[in-house]
């Protein structure tokens, strides 16, 4: 784990604890205020989480050639992560339902 500065690991972990957070906030309000598109935003974000556990993984290694795996599907993940957000985000907009 010597491959990556204190501040690094920091932002890393940090940020896949603010991600799980706000899954789990979106998926709250969804349910709790029968916002049904936003249960799908909620399942839309995990494909970027698991991308990011991937990342975190490697590093945990040392980044050794052996999972250099973990960063082919970190990418893929974080593609299909990306798509899916596009998407939910849209199918959000679009909906005629106000919301607030």
């Amino acid at each position: 784990m010597h491959e990556l500065s204190f501040g690094t690991w920091l932002i890393h972990i940090s940020s896949v604890i603010e991600w799980i957070f706000t899954i789990f906030v979106i998926y709250k309000i969804s349910t709790s205020k029968k916002y049904n598109l936003f249960f799908w935003l909620s399942l839309a974000m995990v494909p970027n989480l698991i991308g990011a556990m991937c990342a975190i993984t490697w590093h945990i290694f040392d980044n050794q050639d052996v999972l250099y795996g973990l960063v082919t599907l970190q990418g893929i993940f974080t593609f299909i992560g990306n798509s899916t957000l596009a998407l939910a985000s849209f199918t959000i907009f679009k909906k005629e339902e106000t919301y607030g």
